[in-house]
């Protein structure tokens, strides 16, 4: 014979008569169908938790049941912590034998908290599975996040190099697209003022390059090629090389540093909020200005590295200026020159552009802000070391 109470009655008798009931259930045919109505929020949960118990008393005189359906769409309302008392009740149901039927579905509230528990508890539980099979497991993860990471990357970046050739090319069709003021300022600080350090460094290598080269020919009585030495591998390779590592570490760190806090401080988003293009005002001018600059700071390296080695040469060899000189025309070819003056805007473009890519993507926190800046100096130099190998081949394979 069929059974049922619509709540207990010493609970209703309890309470007031404005208090509505939140819970109602139902023994009929050996199964529990529970029905929570109302508002199930934390300002009811200690008027819930009295009809729960009530529900328990009498569960318990009944028997138990087989089966629990529960019809959760009488509720208005249901927060975390009526979410926690409903679920508690059904779960332990569950535990008691019980089979548990959601009419309709669990609410969502309901599932987050089972999906919690339940990656809790397997997160706390010890893995039988082979060492093995998780290690290849882990690896394969690693590297598929890795590979998509670095996919996600070069579509950035080249989504990046589009909008830099769609605002070139506005500059190319108006001059006032140019930003000339910024142009002329980006030239001064990261060419004009670079040229101490850069002359300093390059001084320094060709005194480096020039005494090791007169230790080591000095033993065959040729001397005279330390001349060449210094001559071809300031023209052609350090000279540039140099300079732009030099550049990287300074210009390329500065702009990354330099868009990163205007990022952080929503600057960029202002000067689109007043319709200004950030890649316009902020990333051309600065590739642009060291594209004109590091060929000029290649130069002035050039320069200093030969007389950095003229001056060597005359206090371990004994060679006046007038011969390391001519020895200097002799050495080089038509096109020792301007194999190094090439690679000056290539390195240049890549340096900024490494740059004000890096700083255009900080996000959040200024530890973001450090870690992009380290990242821009360490990927612009080496995308300069790499592009100066390829430029080794290219011109080995033209004999140039």
């Amino acid at each position: 014979m069929a059974t049922s109470a619509w709540f207990s009655g010493d609970v209703a008798a309890s309470m007031p008569d404005n208090t509505a009931m939140f819970l109602q259930y139902e023994h009929r045919d050996g199964a529990l169908t529970l029905r929570p109505v109302g508002r199930w929020s934390i300002d009811n949960a200690e008027v819930i938790a009295r009809e729960l118990r009530a529900l328990d008393r009498d569960h318990a005189a009944q028997g138990g049941s087989g089966a629990v359906r529960v019809d959760a769409s009488g509720l208005e309302a249901l927060d975390l912590s009526g979410g926690w008392l409903l679920y508690r009740r059904v779960h332990a149901f569950g535990e008691q034998g019980a089979e548990i039927h959601w009419q309709g579905g669990p609410p969502g509230q309901i599932s987050f908290i089972e999906k919690t528990l339940h990656d809790e508890s397997a997160a706390a539980a010890p893995a039988h599975v082979d060492e093995d099979e998780t290690d290849l497991t882990e690896s394969v993860r690693s590297v598929g996040q890795w590979a998509l990471l670095q996919v996600r990357s070069f579509l950035d970046a080249l989504a990046f190099f589009g909008r830099f050739c769609a605002a070139f090319g506005a500059a190319l069709l108006s001059a006032k697209h140019m930003r000339l003021p910024a142009l002329v300022r980006q030239v001064y600080e990261t060419g004009v003022q670079a040229i101490p350090i850069v002359s300093l460094i390059a001084f320094l290598i060709s005194i480096i390059i020039a005494y090791m080269g007169a230790s080591e020919l000095r033993k065959f009585g040729a001397e005279i090629f330390v001349v060449d030495l210094v001559t071809v591998g300031v023209l052609r390779e350090l000279g540039v090389l140099l300079t732009a590592i030099i550049v990287a570490g300074r210009s390329g760190s500065a702009f990354a540093a330099e868009i990163g806090v205007m990022k952080l401080n929503d600057e960029v988003d202002a000067l689109k909020a007043i319709g200004t293009n950030p890649t316009e005002v902020l990333v051309m001018p600065r590739v642009l200005g060291l594209i004109i600059a590091l060929p000029l700071l290649t130069m002035i390296a050039d320069i200093v590295g030969l007389l950095g080695g003229s001056l060597l040469t005359y206090m371990l060899l004994d060679m006046p200026p007038q011969q390391y000189f001519a020895r200097v025309q002799e050495a080089i070819a038509p096109t020792t020159f301007w194999v190094g003056m090439m690679k000056a805007p290539v390195f240049a473009f890549l340096i900024a552009f490494v740059g004000t890519l890096r700083g255009m993507q900080v996000r959040d926190s200024s530890r973001e802000l450090g870690r992009l800046t380290t990242v821009a100096v360490v990927q612009s130099i080496f995308l300069v070391i790499l592009a100066d190998a390829m430029f080794a081949v290219i011109f080995l394979e033209l004999d140039i």
